[in-house]
């Protein structure tokens, strides 16, 4: 009798604690939601403020810091997108790296709608066509990935080195390559950038709630927060002057997706978030990612980008 009743009650705490992740995770995923929304915001009103700012110069960063935040817009925009921030810290102590990311990145069925009816953008057909393609490809990819209970804070150290090197690295390159400053889409290409660096320090991030929900603030003496602070810093310059270079929706869109396929990269090489174990979950992600390259050419719409600057 005793060790029926044992049996009971460990499989009532197996219950019990099943339903208490449920519900973490499902919050993971609300938080996410509010993030997507505050990201998207933030972002137009980021863009109206740089429009209206001094052009952007890596040379020059302090003063181009300075003449960002004279501007109302990109200074109200920095705001809703801290909070953004803390909706998306919050989102990946609670849930898995790869969920959180893919609930974000069906945010950008906001972006076109806000951009059109709030903001005055001109969102073409092609637009249109790749920011739905995007946010399609990017729900896909989430969908076929099985996600476990837990938030999987724990990682490789060796693939958590060998990623943000690598990531950090291709995304500085981008943005300081004297070769891509002249190029038409420009813009497009800083946008891309800075969601690489937005990435790398999501993954960070991610690294960083694992280590303080352990150790407390000592969690915090970790090389991950500079990462975390160098690709961020980087990723600001480059989006302001994206933003300034380019059109709102198509650097926007790019910037998230960047962001989003990084970030979620980063859920599966390194804290071993789960893939498909199946052939058509692989060949659904296969797809997915088909969708997003594709969507990536579509968006920027160079012929209408070009007539616009005319």
């Amino acid at each position: 009798m005793a060790e029926l009743a044992t049996k009971g009650e460990g499989a009532g705490a197996d219950s019990s604690n099943r339903a208490v992740g449920t519900l973490t995770i499902q919050l993971g995923i609300l938080l996410s939601l509010a993030c997507a929304l505050a990201t998207n915001v933030g972002f137009l009103l980021k863009h109206r403020g740089a429009c209206a700012a001094p052009d952007v110069s890596l040379r020059h960063p302090v003063a181009s810091a300075v003449g960002l935040f004279r501007s109302k817009w990109f200074t109200f925009g920095m705001l809703v997108a801290l909070g953004a921030w803390g909706f998306h810290v919050a989102a990946l102590a609670l849930a898995p790296l790869s969920l959180v990311q893919a609930v974000i990145s069906g945010g950008l069925v906001f972006l076109t709608v806000m951009a059109e009816r709030f903001f005055g953008c001109n969102v073409g057909t092609r637009q249109w066509a790749g920011v739905g393609l995007t946010a399609l490809g990017l729900v896909l990819l989430a969908a076929t990935l099985p996600h476990q209970g837990g938030a999987h804070s724990s990682y490789s150290l060796a693939a958590m080195i060998a990623f943000e090197s690598a990531l950090l690295a291709i995304g500085t390159f981008l943005v300081l390559s004297p070769q891509l400053h002249s190029h038409e889409h420009h813009g497009a290409m800083l946008g891309v950038a800075a969601g690489i660096l937005f990435g790398v320090s999501d993954v960070a991030i991610k690294a960083l709630t694992g280590a303080v929900g352990a150790q407390g603030a000592l969690g915090l003496l970790s090389p991950w927060l500079l990462t975390c602070v160098l690709a961020s810093v980087i990723a600001f310059f480059a989006s302001a002057r994206g933003l300034q270079k380019g059109e709102a929706v198509p650097v926007i869109t790019l910037t998230s997706a960047a962001a989003n396929v990084t970030a979620i990269s980063g859920g599966i090489l390194v804290f071993g978030d789960p893939m498909p174990k199946n052939t058509v979950g692989i060949v659904m992600q296969s797809f997915a990612f088909v969708l997003v390259i594709g969507a990536a050419a579509l968006t920027p719409a160079p012929l209408r980008a070009a007539q616009a600057n005319a």
